[in-house]
């Protein structure tokens, strides 16, 4: 189900494209705005205050990447970015600038309204549980008042950098984080050269959450991107499947 009277802003200069999404977040109960150009897609989003945003990186006019970034300095509204699959830099420097997600053209409108659900879900998860200090995805508990973490009832010691690792994934749970993005909340601006460091540290925290470290169904690599941490729901459902 769509969040109720969700408005999407559609920013896609490819008429045909455009239109389809358009037709499908429509019967799917958003409500649509739609512009092929990214200077109008500003004053859209200024004037209109959508609850999601549908980007393309390759407009006429300006960049999708500056459109991104104006967009992110001013609101913390999820925007999914609509990338060429050969875009590869260009998508990883959208996250960074703060995208919430992308998803890679040719892809199936079926897939894109998947990933509004997530994003949708996630900033109504934030608003609802602001100020609650206990989080429970799937067999996982994480108390941020005590800094205690428990899976499946039991707890779990973990070092001060996995603990902040895991803040970090439980906080942005079911959104895209690049490496950049990691490295900079862990570390600062200055730990580019700390990559394996990050590796090492995600190994580690799924040793000790993951019920298969092989496997792993929270902590989940995006190759040449970075990982996602599995939403509460998507979480559930995994381990769930995985005991019966």
């Amino acid at each position: 189900m769509a969040s109720l009277g969700a408005t999407v802003l559609v920013v896609e200069d490819e008429p045909e494209l455009a239109g389809a999404l358009e037709r499908s977040l429509i019967a799917h109960g958003y409500q649509v705005l739609s512009t092929g150009s990214g200077q109008e897609a500003l004053e859209l989003f200024a004037r209109a205050h959508p609850d999601l945003v549908l980007l393309d990186l390759l407009l006429p006019d300006l960049s999708g990447l500056e459109v991104c970034r104006r967009i992110r300095s001013v609101s913390s509204t999820p925007i999914i970015v609509l990338s060429v699959k050969n875009s590869e830099h260009d998508k990883v420097e959208a996250l960074d600038l703060g995208a919430d997600d992308y998803v890679a053209k040719p892809f199936g409108i079926a897939e894109v309204l998947a990933r509004i659900r997530v994003a949708l879900r996630r900033m109504e998860r934030q608003d609802r549980h602001s100020l609650e200090e206990r989080l429970r995805i799937g067999p996982l508990v994480v108390d941020l008042g005590s800094r205690r973490v428990l899976v499946n009832g039991r707890e779990v010691a973990l070092t001060p950098t996995e603990y902040e690792l895991l803040r970090i994934f439980v906080m942005h749970r079911g959104k895209l984080l690049t490496r950049q993005m990691l490295l900079q909340m862990l570390w600062g601006a200055s730990s580019h050269d700390r990559m394996h460091s990050l590796h090492v540290y995600v190994a580690q925290l799924r040793q000790k959450i993951e019920p298969r470290p092989g496997e792993p169904r929270l902590i989940l690599t995006i190759p040449g991107v970075g990982y996602r941490f599995s939403d509460e729901v998507e979480a559930a459902g995994e381990f769930d499947s995985r005991q019966s």
